[in-house]
């Protein structure tokens, strides 16, 4: 199991913010992805520059607040939990995620390789919220 955590600021509305992150549709701003497909309300798969698919089910979603969702492909399965805060006319947003490696192999290289994962997405969301 690997627990990496991320916090980030942005000048913008929680709104906004919330709007961007949680859009199954407008990912363009997210530089890993290729794709989304919407499979139900609730379950989406993404896929990677590469192609590679990770099947997504929405397990708590309080708008403008907290999002969560489990994730899984072949090499991994775990939790993501996303807070949004509205602090000073900042929006702070706490992400962490919890995953196992189904492979052995994988297992050194998870926590290193989710650090690397979420300071692109600060950095993508940066750019897309500027």
């Amino acid at each position: 199991m690997a627990l990496s955590n991320i916090t980030g600021f942005f000048q913008a509305d929680i709104q906004k913010v919330w709007d961007t992150v949680t859009s199954l549709h407008d990912y363009s701003w997210r530089s890993d992805l290729s794709k989304i497909e919407v499979i139900t309300e609730k379950q989406f798969v993404e896929y990677t520059q590469e192609g590679y698919a990770t099947t997504f089910t929405i397990t708590r979603s309080e708008p403008c607040k907290r999002w969560e969702f489990d994730m899984e492909n072949t090499n991994m399965k775990g939790h993501w939990i996303g807070v949004f805060t509205s602090k000073n006319g900042q929006t702070e947003i706490d992400f962490t995620e919890d995953v196992t490696a189904k492979k052995i192999i994988m297992k050194p290289f998870v926590k290193g390789y989710l650090k690397k994962q979420q300071e692109q997405y600060i950095s993508d969301l940066q750019k897309a919220l500027s």
